[in-house]
Order: structure tokens, then sequence, then C-alpha cells
């Protein structure tokens, strides 16, 4: 597996991130530490049967956007705000340093504006007119991408990608070949969902909702939970100068398996080819990784493959858990979600996610992390999994030249 041409580090310069977890990085790493996440709540009007379910509901206020771009005014971009708004001083000093042309911005999303849009077809159908601060175009995939580039007078490349569950991870292998092929020098990455009747209802159709707490690898799994997010990174080929502990994107791998529109494949032959193609991308080994945040939605068939394909290729020993039940499964925006988790894990050596798993599934051949474990200075491997097969997985871990 070893190659003879090391490996190219992708340094994490800054990161934002605002969730059901928090909104500040202190709020973050005790939400993580305490294992529990008292913003994942009962909500029962999302939903047209008036079936009770539990969301990940970010409850901070969000900062308004500026009045030069209320047209790009929604919830799911006040949400990115608010994280980007984290990391605004790095960014602003990156298109100072290379030129707002060496700067690029790729954003996964699923919802985009879809929360807005169910607003204005309510008034539309009571008052027969579009709110007027309303326009289709805010429920379009780009138009989180294309607010940030204005926000920051960015002039490089500008996209959304939406792969479903695995749109901002595809991000980072996007992210990766820009900043490799020379086209750019840094690049805002990330994801921003919320939530919105029209995904809820979606999966509860599929019956894929639980109306607990989801219990990903537990035997009485039965369901995802849904929850909005927003999480961003600046990337770049150097780590910042003032950066002691630097934290790089070591690997990534992809894979689309195609098995079935909304089923993964039953033994998890997508999830094992990226996993070992983000080894191979890092130039590492199955003992170089210490944890696997692992896509672990709590429904039947995704929890089964992928214990059975982290077992094919970790074994039994690398500790696993699923951090859905701290946030609720983010959608476009879960990918990056996690690799916020997993930047603030590696940047301040926090314990492990524990995943409080009361009755482990026979189908379950992976090892759980349920009590106090560090990494030790290995790497975290982080999965998403989307519809018809779009698979991702990233190696993140500190950087030691």
């Amino acid at each position: 597996m070893k190659q003879s041409i090391p490996p190219i580090p992708i340094f994490i310069q800054d990161c934002g991130f605002h969730s059901a977890l928090g909104h500040t990085s202190d709020g973050v790493r005790q939400s993580l530490s305490q294992g529990y996440c008292n913003h994942m709540e009962r909500d029962h009007g999302l939903l047209n049967s008036g079936k009770e379910t539990v969301v990940g509901r970010v409850k901070e206020a969000l900062p308004e956007l500026p009045a030069e771009l209320s047209r790009y005014d929604s919830r799911n971009n006040r949400l990115a705000l608010s994280a980007l708004q984290q990391m605004e001083d790095n960014v602003r000093a990156a298109i100072n340093r290379y030129g707002s042309d060496r700067v690029a911005v790729v954003v996964g999303t699923s919802t985009s504006g879809i929360s807005d849009g169910e607003v204005a077809y309510t008034e539309i159908l009571a008052t027969g007119q579009f709110p007027t601060e309303y326009h289709y175009t805010k429920q379009e995939l780009g138009n989180c991408s294309d607010f940030i580039a204005r926000y920051f007078a960015i002039k490089g490349p500008c996209y959304a990608i939406s792969t479903a569950c695995s749109s901002s991870g595809r991000v980072f292998i996007t992210a990766k070949r820009l900043l490799k092929s020379g086209l750019v020098d840094a690049v805002v990455v990330g994801g921003a969902d919320t939530l919105c009747a029209l995904t809820l209802n979606g999966f509860n159709s599929l019956e894929a909702l639980s109306n607990t707490l989801c219990r990903p690898f537990d035997a009485d799994r039965d369901g995802i939970n849904i929850g909005e997010s927003a999480a961003f990174m600046l990337l770049g080929l150097q780590p910042l100068d003032t950066d002691n502990k630097p934290i790089a994107l070591l690997g990534v791998g992809d894979s689309s398996d195609a098995h079935h529109i909304s089923a993964p494949h039953p033994e998890g032959r997508g999830a094992e080819e990226a996993m070992q193609k983000a080894l191979v991308d890092a130039q590492l080994s199955p003992e170089d990784i210490g944890y696997i945040n692992a896509h672990g939605t709590a429904t039947p068939l995704n929890d089964s493959m992928e214990s059975k394909a982290i077992a094919r290729v970790f074994g039994s020993n690398v500790p696993v858990s699923s951090t859905k039940p701290f946030t609720g499964h983010t959608l476009g925006a879960a990918s990056a979600t996690e690799a916020a988790i997993a930047y603030h894990i590696l940047k301040s050596d926090l314990s492990l996610p524990k995943q409080s798993c009361k009755n482990k599934a026979p189908d379950i051949e992976i090892s759980l992390v349920e009590t106090d474990l560090k990494l030790n200075g290995k790497a975290i491997l982080s999965n998403s999994f989307a519809f018809g097969g779009n698979n991702i997985s990233l190696i993140f871990g500190e950087w030691n030249d």
C-alpha cells in the first residue's frame, strides 16, 4: 500500500460550525465531551401525518445578511453565514494574500432554500401572491455557493455539488483537485442544509424516520433523525503560520456502486471501496486509523452493510461510533458536519464520541466506542454514503512533517 511519492496534505486553515451541537468551538467541544446534545428535540409540526419525530435543531439566533445581498436571504444562507463568520478573518486574509481570483468556493447541499419556498407557497395558497421578498432562485442548489462568493467578493471557481448525503464530502475531493492542479491557492468548502417539511415527509414516506432519538448499530434501531447544520473550512496547501497543531485532510476516497436508488449494497461493496481508496490516497494502513466516524444512520440496512465493510477493511479493533444522535442526519451537510467534528477532536484531543448502544445488534461486527478513548496520535476516517450508492470516505489527521 505504501507509495514512493509522498502524499500532499491539504491543510485545514480554519473551521466554522453551527449545528444542534452548538455555535461556538467551546460549545461544540463541550457537547461532544458530555456525549449529549440538548438540541435534539421532539417535533410534531413538520410531518403531514402529525407523527412525532426527533430533529436536530439550531436554536441560536442567526445573523442577518447584508442589505446588498438581500436577494440571497434564506434560513439556509443565514445558517451558512453564522458558520462562515467564525472564520471570516482568515478567509479575507487568504483573499488579500492570493487575490480574489485565486480562491474558490465549493459547497454541498441538498435542501438549499426549500424551507423558505414552503413558507412562500403557504402564502400564495392563502393570498394568491408570493411574498414580495421571495424569489425562486433561493431554492436553487447553487444559491449558497453564489452567496458565499458574493459575500467575500471571491472571483475564483464557484459551484455547488449535490449528491444527496455525500454532497459536502465530495467538496473535499474537488477542493483537493483544485489545489493540486494549481488553479487556486485556497478553497472555502463545506455544506449547509436546514430543516424543511419536504425532506422530513419524504423520509417519512420511505418509513425511514424514527420517533425517538436514533440508535445507530442497536438491535432496536428503527430509522434516522433529520438535523440542520452549516460546517465550513478554509483549505490550503500550507498551514497557517500561527498554527502550532496543523490538522490536514490526508486522504479521500469515493465510489459509486449504484446498487439501488435508495438502498445501499447489502454487503457494503461501495463503502469498502471508498475506504480502501482513502487509505491508499493517504498512504496509510488500517492500523493508522484511530477512530471511524461512521455514516451510522440507524437504519437497519445502512448500519448492517457499513459494519460489514468496516470489518473487512479494519477488523474489529478500530473504535467506531456515529455522531448522528448529536446532530441528526444533516443530509447534504452531513459530511462537512462530521469533518468539523473530526477537526475538533483532533484539535483539542477530545475523547472519542461514545455510542450509547444499549442493545448492540447481532449483525454489527465492529468495536463501538463505549468507554473513554483517545486517538493517541492516529488519524480519523469519516464515512458518508448517499442514495444511489454515492460513497465518500475522508481521512483527517494531525500533520507532523
